[in-house]
């Protein structure tokens, strides 16, 4: 565990950076290399030497909400010690932590931001600290997402715009930065984490069914935007995955939802992160696609 960093949380202030690096020393920025000691820093860094090369080598990737469930699932999956990785939560400074310590236990070099990704300046910042530290970015994950159940009627558009700008305005804005370093390599891979309310809308989820319907529209139309660049876009359609975002149900009610799934289950994260695998590991031509993983219930 790494003890005695200071960082400035940016869901809380969108002018400062909250960090966790393990690029390398860096002088201008809020930095804790824990090779040495370092004070007033927000960033962690601790280099790391392995002998076993993954297929990904030397392989940037961005992953948003990557403090737990899902999005950690993907970024241990995809640690090794040929990946750079860079994830992100918007305010779950601990709980990254714990995901940043796994990573690097795999020999991955990992740099984590603490900042919400619907701010626009906020993913500025830490695409800058990407590609200043590793140089490029070769595959982004948008993953950060939150949901939010009630009646349409009782919704305000303070929560209505809360949903659009975390769930959607995110992707935008991180495709955005990284489609430009992606053209300028005609490489790139682009997966979003998107929902099976998205394709077929869930009562009493208007705003979370409507932000992952926009996000499979979006997918569509940017693959085909992108494929003559050599740059793939796809999508996961999540039916009931075995996440926090479900600690609402208690028991009995996740026994009724597993009941009515085929599989029998709910599915887990480490199955979607298998899945992004598989499909990072594709050729060229898979691209434009949602692909449900629901055991079958939709």
């Amino acid at each position: 565990m790494i003890n005695n960093y200071n960082i400035i949380n940016n869901s809380e202030n969108t002018d400062d950076c909250n960090v966790m690096d393990n690029s390398e020393n860096t002088d201008n920025c809020d930095v804790i290399d824990n090779s040495a000691d370092i004070d007033n820093c927000g960033v962690i860094n601790n280099s790391v030497n392995a002998d076993n090369c993954s297929v990904m080598d030397n392989t940037t990737i961005i992953i948003t909400g990557a403090s737990r469930g899902i999005g950690r699932a993907i970024a241990i999956a995809l640690a090794s010690p040929s990946t750079n990785l860079v994830i992100s939560c918007s305010k779950s400074e601990a709980e990254l932590q714990e995901t940043y310590d796994a990573v690097v236990k795999k020999g991955a070099h990992c740099t984590a931001y603490v900042g919400d990704m619907g701010n626009y300046s906020n993913v500025l910042e830490m695409f800058d600290l990407a590609l200043s530290h590793y140089g490029k970015t070769d595959i982004l994950i948008n993953n950060a997402g939150i949901a939010s159940i009630g009646l349409f009627q009782d919704m305000t558009p303070d929560m209505w715009n809360n949903i659009m700008s975390v769930n959607l305005n995110s992707v935008y804005n991180c495709c955005h930065f990284a489609v430009n370093d992606m053209l300028r390599r005609h490489s790139g891979k682009i997966i979003n984490i998107s929902s099976v309310w998205g394709l077929y809308g869930a009562s009493c989820e208007v705003a979370y069914s409507a932000s992952k319907g926009a996000i499979n529209s979006f997918t569509k139309a940017l693959a085909k935007e992108l494929a003559p660049s050599h740059i793939q876009v796809n999508a996961i359609a999540c039916g009931a995955i075995d996440t926090s975002m479900n600690g609402h149900l208690s028991k009995e009610e996740l026994d009724e939802l597993a009941c009515e799934i085929p599989a029998g289950t709910l599915g887990k994260p480490e199955g979607v992160a298998r899945l992004v695998k598989l499909m990072l590991e594709s050729d060229d031509y898979l691209t434009g696609q949602v692909i449900q993983y629901d055991g079958g219930w939709i």
